[in-house]
């Protein structure tokens, strides 16, 4: 009896240290993402059948994955853009797009990660996954369109105004169409306090040779076109189009550039929208509030409405379509778990569902990782969960010695005279 209990005990250790359930599929070697934000539009203005956006919805969707049910989190612009950054919801200046350049206060850090208080510049305890990369010897860049075409309203790069002073970029001009509301970086004192800001937080041109080698490109990279071609403002106060129109554009100048990059081979491409139209405030994936900030994300509603997506990769198969609901904090967890980060904010949330098979399509990509559904026996169950090898099956294979050399004493007793 004494062997069985030690036995016994032996396969406990082996589940308590060894079966942590494994998450449903492993994400594919990525090391370089792109994302590319766009403005103010429902998912059924974009991709419907009479979208002026004809390469997003023609051209990439047959590339790539697209994402019909991919959500904002909240209204206005401001929220979304540190939602996917940082995972902190809203509060009552970020959804008004900080019109004023103040720290959020107290900003002290409560449930799920949040900042509590109101404001807009967070305080250095609060990270982003710039910091997450940095952290683990990896590199990252915001490319902002026009930042530093009139250097009277603000700097060439890391532009924002100073602090507890009005934000001027708030409109465009016919020379400059930068708004530090569409940059998240500007709003963590963990970034803009930091002399790298410069170097990191560039206009857009610099991208060109940043992708000449592979070794230049970031492994994040995050761009925001000006107010005029991420399709904020129609008509452009230079005379342009605007709208879907000069998004459009935009993408179909910048796209084949990075995919003809040679990092992105084991690349990451998404395009995806800020908001939808401030009549839609749905929401997906659980999404909840700042308990310390807004009660409702999107003024009228919790989330900022569905927008869409699409997701292009080597990982992908074009012309497919994932139906499974998104949102900025799920797309937060899907990049840290790209890069093999920790989750901030409520990219932590339980439940909430990072991108998955539906997404990594490929025949390259890596089939799911799971465990043993059906084991025949509860020995088998623990061997499975090892993966056949390693210090976990060891001690499995150890146990199941003991086993037998127990149940050949015990027959051999009981044959002798």
């Amino acid at each position: 009896m004494r062997w069985v209990v030690a036995i016994l005990l032996v396969f406990s250790a082996v589940f308590a240290v060894f079966c942590v359930p494994a998450s449903a599929v492993t994400p594919p070697s990525i090391k370089h993402v792109w994302v590319i934000t766009l403005e103010n539009e429902a998912a059924d203005t974009t991709f419907g059948s009479g979208s002026p956006a004809h390469y997003l919805n023609d051209t990439l969707r047959k590339q790539g994955v697209f994402v019909p049910n991919y959500y904002g989190t909240g209204h206005a612009s401001l929220d979304n853009y540190v939602a996917m950054v940082s995972g902190q919801g809203a509060n009552p200046m970020t959804q008004a797009d900080c019109p004023l350049y103040i720290d959020v206060v107290p900003g002290t850090i409560g449930l799920a990660g949040q900042s509590y208080g109101a404001g807009c510049v967070y305080p250095a305890a609060v990270k982003t996954i710039a910091d997450q990369l940095e952290a683990k010897g990896l590199t990252w860049k915001g490319y902002m369109q026009d930042m530093g075409n009139d250097l009277t309203r603000e700097a060439a790069t890391c532009a924002h105004p100073k602090l507890n002073h009005q934000d001027n970029t708030e409109a465009a001009t016919a020379k400059d169409n930068y708004a530090t509301r569409h940059n998240p970086f500007m709003y963590f004192h963990s970034i803009i306090d930091e002399p790298s800001c410069a170097t990191s937080v560039v206009p857009l041109p610099p991208l060109v040779n940043d992708l000449a080698t592979e070794a230049t490109t970031p492994n994040f990279s995050f761009i925001t076109p000006s107010l005029c071609e991420d399709g904020h403002d129609a008509p452009c106060a230079d005379g342009r189009p605007g709208g879907l129109v000069s998004a459009d554009t935009f993408l179909k100048t910048w796209v084949p550039r990075i995919m003809a990059s040679p990092a992105y081979k084991s690349g990451m491409i998404v395009v995806n929208f800020d908001e939808s139209d401030t009549a839609d405030a749905s929401a997906c994936c659980g999404e909840q509030p700042n308990p310390g900030g807004s009660p409702r994300p999107g003024i009228s509603g919790q989330g900022g409405g569905r927008t869409g997506a699409v997701v292009l990769s080597p990982f992908t198969a074009g012309g497919t379509v994932s139906t499974v609901a998104y949102n900025h904090y799920s797309l937060l967890r899907s990049l840290e778990d790209a890069f093999g980060l920790g989750h901030l904010g409520f990219a932590a949330a339980d439940g909430l569902v990072p991108f998955g098979t539906d997404i990594y399509n490929a025949p390259a990509a890596p089939a799911p990782t799971t465990t043993t559904t059906r084991p025949t026996s509860a020995a088998g169950e623990v061997l499975a969960a090892t993966g056949g090898d390693g210090p976990a099956a060891g001690l499995v294979l150890t146990a199941l010695a003991l086993v037998v050399v127990h149940s050949r004493r015990r027959v051999a007793r009981r044959d002798t005279p």
